[in-house]
């Protein structure tokens, strides 16, 4: 069975300071097993910036139109359409939109659900 949708923006939802449409995965048929990754399209409105975010998932960001800017744990860099964008887990990000149009671009991520982490378990023998 072919399985298709398109990345629109007035199909996403306000997330993490931003209008964000969850495409991986997608409404599965019961059964079928979830896949090891997810993704997202993003949408960020022109002159904003993202809300600040940290996940112990790795990521990557492929820029489908505008230009802007990441702060990645202190450290800044440009980018725009057709850039590449890697961003290691656990490295606080905000993204930014200094443009006139909306920025827009296609986040995969893994693990699909961030490991979960257990209380003082560190130190503990």
């Amino acid at each position: 069975m072919i399985t298709k949708f398109r990345i629109h923006e007035g199909a996403a939802v306000s997330e993490f300071g931003m209008a964000c449409q969850r495409i991986i995965p997608w409404q599965a048929q019961e059964g079928q097993e979830e896949p090891p990754f997810g993704g997202m399209a993003c949408f960020l409105p022109a002159g904003a910036s993202s809300d600040p975010d940290c996940h112990d998932q790795d990521e990557v960001m492929v820029i489908l139109s505008g230009s802007g800017s990441l702060d990645l744990a202190g450290e800044k860099a440009g980018f725009t359409t057709g850039d590449v964008v890697v961003l290691p887990r656990n490295q606080e990000h905000v993204v930014h939109n200094p443009g006139s149009g909306t920025l827009t671009w296609l986040s995969v991520y893994w693990p699909l659900h961030e490991p979960k982490r257990t209380e003082g378990a560190e130190g503990t023998a």
